[in-house]
């Protein structure tokens, strides 16, 4: 288990989203194994232990962003409600322990959350996410608090009340690293022969790392598959993006097999696109700012669940954004007919679909591009809110 928890510690530490001297991971296997911060290892020990479960994970983002939440959220909040789809399918909502109450109640007012939850915002302590089996389960629900997170914070910076300047000190590398686009990275990613096993799985291997090194996924959010005669090669649920080897599976048209049973959740809709656009290969990701600008939306109407209601089909820099239900919902009903002209297609809350005719090169570097637009467009948004404010206040 100790190689287990140094893996996924360096997986956070080539991430660099969290603070490596503020970040724990827990196993139980005999007896309590830990891997990072010594000072946090005794409250770890007694969440674990009365939590029961088998992995723990402790961190801190370098980003303020649990510090800009909270500060902005009244005393008496007890949760929030991020409108990511991760949020909606993992994690339902997010709940808080204030300083106060972890001061009074130790462990327990943490343990007290997770046994409903899959992870909480701790006020002073960061994120903290459990696995209750194994440690690639408190790994993958970590990942998804911190998107949840990351996507609530800097949203709201785009449409709630702005927060004092001095709450902002902290966020310049993120602004910082915003300045220099992705690069765009779509070397080795050449056709492939649709009759070979080998190159079609050496080139979804790829195309998967590539994708994960260039931060438009964290490792497991997103799935990728490629078209052959009668069948679909695709990434397993949950797997990894960036560990793919012996997580892709082979479904046939016909369903004659039951290795569809642990397909992405989003082979209807991989099908559908499939058989609409005529691609090959498929993409899908979720970069952040694709996700959180896909939020925005200013438009009046009175649909309630927009996730999943709204029929509408909104552009944004000229790409089509639909919403829907993930898995045989929405998605495979609203994507197909839209993604074919542009080869891309945003779904509001979760991310990308990109479609390439040849291989990964295409749909990778449309990726590419329209993250690097919406990363812009951030910036631009978010400049002329404070611009606008300091002239009010002028």
């Amino acid at each position: 288990m100790i190689g287990q928890l140094k893996y996924y510690r360096q997986k956070f530490l080539d991430d660099a989203q969290i603070d490596p001297a503020r970040l724990l991971l827990l196993a139980q296997d005999d007896e309590p194994i830990f891997c990072g911060c010594d000072e946090l290892r005794e409250l770890g020990a007694q969440i674990q232990q009365q939590l029961g479960s088998t992995c723990l994970i402790i961190g801190m983002p370098l980003i303020p962003y649990v510090e800009l939440l909270l500060a902005c959220l009244p005393g008496s909040a007890e949760r929030v409600i991020p409108l990511d789809t991760e949020t909606r399918t993992f994690l339902h909502d997010i709940p808080l322990v204030r300083k106060e109450e972890l001061a009074l109640r130790g462990a327990e007012a943490v343990v007290e959350r997770l046994s409903r939850r899959k992870g909480v915002i701790v006020e002073g302590l960061g994120l903290v996410a459990a696995g209750a089996l194994t440690i690639e389960q408190g790994y993958v629900n970590f990942c998804s608090l911190l998107h949840a997170t990351t996507v609530k914070v800097l949203l709201d910076l785009l449409r709630e009340p702005l927060p004092a300047p001095r709450l902002l000190v902290g966020f310049e590398p993120l602004w910082a690293q915003l300045r220099t686009p992705l690069p765009i990275q779509i070397s080795g990613l050449d056709p492939f022969e649709v009759q070979d096993q080998t190159e079609i799985l050496a080139a979804i291997d790829t195309a998967g790392r590539r994708t994960v090194d260039l931060g438009l996924v964290d490792s497991f959010f997103g799935n990728i598959s490629v078209a052959v005669d009668g069948a679909i090669y695709i990434s397993q649920t949950a797997a990894s993006l960036d560990r793919l080897p012996g997580c892709v599976d082979l479904v046939l048209d016909d369903d004659s097999s039951c290795v569809g049973l642990t397909a992405s959740s989003e082979l209807a809709a991989h099908r559908a696109i499939f058989s609409a656009s005529g691609a090959r290969t498929i993409l899908h990701g979720h970069p952040r700012f694709s996700v959180i600008l896909s939020l925005l939306c200013e438009e009046e109407c009175k649909t309630v669940d927009c996730w999943k209601d709204c029929d509408r089909v909104r552009e944004l820099n000229g790409i089509p954004l639909v919403a829907g239900e993930v898995g045989a919902g929405g998605l495979a009903r609203n994507l197909p007919p839209v993604i074919g002209r542009s080869h891309l297609a945003l779904v509001y809350g979760h991310g990308l679909f990109a479609v390439g005719r040849h291989d990964f090169s295409q749909p990778l570097a449309a990726m590419i591009h329209f993250e690097n637009w919406c990363r812009e467009h951030y910036q631009q948004r978010l400049k002329h809110r404070f611009l606008t404010r300091n002239e009010k206040n002028e």
